[in-house]
């Protein structure tokens, strides 16, 4: 599916960003803005009293597709299960935002426009199915040229909390296996548990940079399969 045509950015040019990572809000949210957003190097996030906030931090987390650190014990974890793309979106976006999770911040408006950006091949999930059929854990993002904006990624602890990890392996394959160099793996901010999986932070200025070259390469193929 081709992907919706581009819009201009309605946040102006970066040089005149606050110098917060939050840089703007709005009463407004639709799939245009969404779209327009990530090619601005900016993504939403809800904020106080209804409004949606607007984010580009001043570091930016990254996850290098070369940088992945993949552990003897998680590498084991990878054989236990099947990667998967696009088999289950809504209850991978569903389990992510089950407001019984620290942080949650997934709201019905996030939800209405992932799920149409999703049905219009943007947004993607990639998830992790024990050998007996059951959702073990996934995550999903938006898919705009060489750029994935990684979202939220969950795990069900009754199955194994790896799970999320192994669909987050899956997911660098995939990209990795699309080709050219070039590509970026966005995940908004690094965290210990991140920085603990490879994700390192670049300025804002740089990661500005590496999107607009990021964007110019052919996306990778999300046809529905099984990855592993």
């Amino acid at each position: 599916m081709e992907e919706p045509s581009e819009v201009s950015s309605p946040f102006g040019p970066p040089a005149h960003w606050r110098r917060d990572d939050l840089i703007a809000v709005s009463t407004e949210f639709d799939r245009a803005m969404v779209l327009a957003a990530y090619r601005s190097g900016v993504f939403p996030m809800p904020a106080h009293r209804g409004l949606m906030g607007w984010y580009s931090p001043l570091r930016r987390g990254v996850l290098p597709l070369d940088g992945l650190r993949v552990t003897r014990s998680l590498r084991k974890m990878t054989a236990r299960y099947q990667v998967r793309v696009d088999t289950a979106f809504d209850e991978v976006l569903r389990r992510c935002a089950n407001p019984r999770r620290d942080g949650g911040w997934i709201n019905q408006d996030i939800k209405r426009v992932y799920g149409e950006l999703h049905r219009a091949g943007v947004v993607h999930s990639v998830e992790s199915w024990t050998m007996d059929g059951r959702l073990a854990g996934g995550l999903y993002g938006v898919s705009l040229g060489g750029l994935f904006a990684g979202e939220s990624m969950f795990h069900d602890p009754e199955i194994g909390r790896d799970a999320s990890k192994v669909a987050l392996v899956g997911l660098v394959d995939l990209l990795r296996g699309a080709g050219p160099a070039g590509r970026l793996l966005d995940v908004q901010w690094q965290t210990p548990h991140l920085e603990s999986l490879g994700v390192v932070e670049m300025d804002r200025e740089e990661y500005l940079q590496r999107l607009h070259r990021a964007l110019q390469l052919p996306p990778p193929d999300w046809h529905p399969s099984e990855q592993s």
